[in-house]
């Protein structure tokens, strides 16, 4: 039986997991050299309201019940829908980790030996992570029943989308020139053969 309570503690597990895949990879990629980094404070601000909009947000209302005047009707298939959703995307984040390996890094980074990893997720889109993103945040509207909670998580990575991907696409323009370029035109950006 699928309840509110129930789709509050799906949500915490999926946020959890997201931290349990990431960690080990994040460990791993302090020890490869950075050669180009573009972080700084802005790319620390957008960060910063992702994280407010996938964690902070929906955690107090988690928390308090705060703002319970945006509660919206609580649909049980919805949040079937959701939790289908947080798992599609906890895969897809892993999947995306696994196949960049060393060359990940949580900013926009170039690493030493960096290379253009065309092979896994990445045969289809150039940011499975990104898209991973969305799904965590699609399936925390649909798992929380409160208008601001759930859609903070979409605004939060819309922000975050919106002004990244072009910098880390010109970046990797920079690194890898027509190789990159050739790759930009035999893939899409989030979801295969669409966008």
């Amino acid at each position: 039986m699928m309840t509110p309570t129930i789709c509050t503690v799906i949500w915490f597990v999926g946020i959890v997991g997201w931290y349990i895949i990431r960690r080990p990879f994040e460990r791993k990629a302090k020890k490869v050299s950075v050669s180009k980094s573009l972080f700084g404070r802005r790319e620390s601000g957008i960060l910063a309201l992702a994280f407010l909009g996938l964690f902070v947000v929906p955690a107090v209302y988690a928390l308090t019940g705060y703002p319970s005047s945006l509660d919206r009707p609580f649909i049980p298939a919805i949040a079937w829908f959701g939790l289908a959703t947080v798992c599609a995307a906890l895969w897809l984040f892993r999947r995306s980790h696994v196949d960049l390996g060393r060359n990940w890094s949580i900013s926009l980074e170039v690493r030493e030996q960096h290379a253009l990893v065309k092979a896994g997720v990445y045969r289809l889109i150039r940011h499975p992570m990104y898209s991973s993103f969305f799904l965590l945040a699609l399936a925390q509207m649909l798992l929380l029943s409160n208008w601001l909670a759930g859609a903070s998580g979409l605004l939060g990575v819309g922000i975050l989308y919106a002004f990244r991907v072009r910098q880390e696409e010109r970046m990797m323009f920079e690194y890898f020139g027509n190789d990159y370029l050739d790759y930009m035109t035999k893939t899409k950006r989030l979801i295969p053969w669409i966008i």
